[in-house]
C-alpha cells in the first residue's frame, strides 16, 4: 500500500487560506487516485475531494466547492489541497488516501497517515 504523510496544517481566521501537503511513499504514486478526508471533533471521517491519477479528474464533496483545489505533481509523489475563504465548520484534522482506482478512492480505504488540524477561528 501506499504511505501517506499529511502537512501543512494550523491556525487561520474565517477567510484566510491554507495549503495542506500529502506526501507519499511505498508504490508508485502516479499509479493512484488520492483523496482528502477530513474528522471533526465529535463526528464521522467524511470524504472532502478527490484527483484522478493523471490529475485531469476532480471530485469535491458540495461543501467545499470553489473554495478548495485539489492538485497533484507526480514527479514530487506529492499531492496538495489549496484552501481559500475557510469557514470555521472546516476546522478538522485533514487526511489523505490512496486508491487504485478513482470511482472508490472516496471510500478511504487506503492506509491513513497521522492527519494535519486545520484549525479556523472566526
Amino acid at each position: 500500500q501506499v504511505q501517506v504523510v499529511e502537512s501543512g496544517g494550523g491556525l487561520v481566521q474565517a477567510g484566510g487560506s491554507l495549503r495542506l501537503s500529502c506526501a507519499a511513499s511505498g508504490r508508485t504514486f502516479s499509479n493512484y487516485a488520492m483523496g482528502w478526508f477530513r474528522q471533526a471533533p465529535g463526528k464521522e471521517r467524511e470524504f472532502v475531494a478527490a484527483i484522478s491519477w493523471s490529475g485531469s479528474s476532480t471530485y469535491y464533496t458540495d461543501s467545499v466547492k470553489g473554495r478548495f483545489t485539489i492538485s497533484r505533481d507526480n514527479a514530487k509523489n506529492t499531492m496538495y489541497l489549496q484552501m481559500n475563504s475557510l469557514k470555521p465548520e472546516d476546522t478538522a484534522v485533514y487526511y489523505c488516501n490512496a486508491d487504485p482506482s478513482k470511482l472508490t478512492v472516496r471510500i478511504g480505504r487506503g492506509s491513513w497517515g497521522q492527519g494535519s488540524q486545520v484549525t479556523v477561528s472566526s
